[in-house]
């Protein structure tokens, strides 16, 4: 019997409806069949949300997160995942309050990076995200190195996310001034450290090593839900 994943969404519209197209996606292309593992999810007011972040008001961001989680759980689902990157920023205390198991989307992208023998690797997501050092920490513990975008590129980054992606409007124009940010550090990996960013760019449009955390956090989501670990 597979286990319900429950999921932290609304944060945002556009990656919430990816995950759940993801998840189900890879189920199909594994197994070929439609015996898709049953997906709760509980969608949180995202301007709210932000705006805590913003504020940095942390207490009342982790109530809220955590209340997420203890509505998941009275639903009926058997583990968590937060659908975005930013609340990954307190992951550790929403996890010491949530009673069911929450698979990290910091801890699935480090150690892809790691298998694929990553070493420098470039930080993009909001604002929020790369001002924090939740991935640095995180890759940091397994002898790999995060590199921070300028304020100038963080800003031109974080206006692409909130103006463009979370209302699921991609162009043409911003997937090329987003690889010249990309392209102006030398790194050997680049983390798409927001989960709206892996609907903007591919791995076909660059040579360097996309850590797709939308598609790596989806993956081992699945495997949790049909074997356990």
């Amino acid at each position: 019997m597979k286990k319900k994943i429950g999921i932290v969404g609304g944060i945002s519209l556009a990656s919430t409806i990816q995950y759940y197209r993801t998840i189900t996606d890879l189920y199909f292309k594994q197994f070929g069949d439609y015996y898709y593992p049953e997906i709760i999810i509980d969608s949180l007011d995202f301007q709210y949300f932000t705006d805590l972040e913003n504020e940095n008001k942390m207490p009342e961001y982790i109530d809220y997160i955590v209340k997420s989680t203890g509505n998941l759980e009275k639903a009926g689902a058997d583990f968590i995942i937060m659908a975005a990157n930013s609340p990954h920023s307190v992951f550790d205390e929403v996890e010491k309050r949530t009673k069911l198991p929450m698979i990290s989307i910091v801890d699935t992208v480090t150690k892809n990076a790691l298998a694929n023998g990553l070493k420098n690797v470039l930080l993009t997501g909001i604002k929020y995200t790369m001002q924090s050092d939740f991935y640095s920490k995180g890759f940091a513990k397994l002898g790999m190195k995060v590199i921070v975008p300028c304020e100038e590129h963080q800003n031109k980054i974080n206006d692409i996310i909130f103006g463009e992606l979370v209302v699921n409007k991609f162009l043409a124009e911003t997937r090329k001034k987003f690889l010249d940010i990309i392209n102006s550090y030398n790194a050997d990996g680049v983390i798409l450290g927001c989960t709206e960013l892996p609907l903007l760019l591919s791995q076909n449009d660059t040579n360097v090593r996309l850590l797709d955390s939308l598609a790596l956090h989806c993956q081992a989501a699945l495997q949790y839900s049909i074997n356990g670990q």
